[in-house]
């Protein structure tokens, strides 16, 4: 286990300008939004941004995790996993308390070579509670520098479940959430650098934004408020490909999947909900 930096504490504000924003990039009509009261589960990701001056972002624009950490000498990123967590609501306009902090710092020595894996924790609290409305953890796989390997090709396989939607992350969807987030990383934003300098075949859909598009498939065609998700990433995704959202009724909850274009399965995700 490595030395753990001190945790970072920030004060924000639940803007309502931030929520139509998001609104209009998920292209909803103002009127389902303009009298909310609450923010819509899983629109938190605003407030989880990173405040890197520019002159501190990495070659490759990459902001950091939201809190200082040593220099590992692993600069490539994989999003393994996170887990969501809403004990309450959090008010359109509230004042909260932003606290992230390194859970766990553990680095890896084998056969399969250098890796650390690392896990920030996110607590927002209103400052009128005591305890967090909504813990999010994100846990990451720190690798050596090197390019992206495709996956072998596979055959289309046909999705069974209760609900599915589609749907196709474009340039612009991938911007407005990148500005949203301020997340400068140039795999989602400079196509010329995703390809050329890290091998991938376009810009790699943010893992945040998948997420986000998960939740609302919850929030709106399983008509579900969720009290907890916990997500494993197996394998990117692309912008301007069609990705597929698949939900079925498990015996300890639903179980939402994301499927990318040739079928593969790309995320899953177990949701408890209301």
């Amino acid at each position: 286990m490595l030395g753990e930096p001190p945790p970072l504490i920030e004060r924000d504000i639940v803007s309502a300008s931030a929520v139509r924003r998001i609104a209009a990039m998920l292209d909803l009509d103002q009127d389902e939004v303009g009298g909310a009261e609450v923010l819509p589960r899983g629109w938190h990701f605003s407030l989880l941004a990173a405040q890197t001056p520019r002159r501190a972002l990495r070659s490759d624009g990459f902001p950091g995790l939201g809190v200082p950490m040593p220099d590992l000498g692993l600069p490539r990123l994989l999003l393994a996993g996170r887990t969501l967590n809403f004990a309450n609501d959090l008010a359109i306009g509230a004042s909260v308390v932003r606290t992230t902090g390194v859970r766990k710092l553990e680095r890896k020595e084998d056969d399969r070579g250098s890796r650390a894996i690392v896990t920030i924790e996110h607590a927002i609290t209103d400052i009128a509670a005591e305890a967090p409305a909504v813990l999010e953890t994100q846990t990451y796989m720190l690798l050596p520098a090197g390019r992206y390997t495709p996956a072998a090709a596979v055959s289309p396989v046909s999705i069974n479940a209760e609900t599915k939607r589609t749907v196709t992350p474009d340039a612009t969807l991938l911007f407005q959430y990148s500005a949203l987030g301020f997340n400068s990383h140039r795999i989602h934003l400079d196509r010329d650098y995703a390809c050329a300098v890290e091998g991938y075949p376009d810009l790699v859909v943010n893992g945040g934004l998948t997420t986000l598009l998960m939740t609302e498939f919850v929030r709106r065609d399983l008509v579900l408020s969720i009290n907890a998700m916990r997500i494993r990433y197996l394998a990117p995704l692309f912008a301007n490909r069609p990705i597929q959202l698949a939900a079925s009724m498990q015996a300890d909850g639903w179980r939402v999947q994301v499927y990318d274009d040739a079928g593969r399965l790309a995320i899953e995700a177990e949701v408890e909900g209301s």
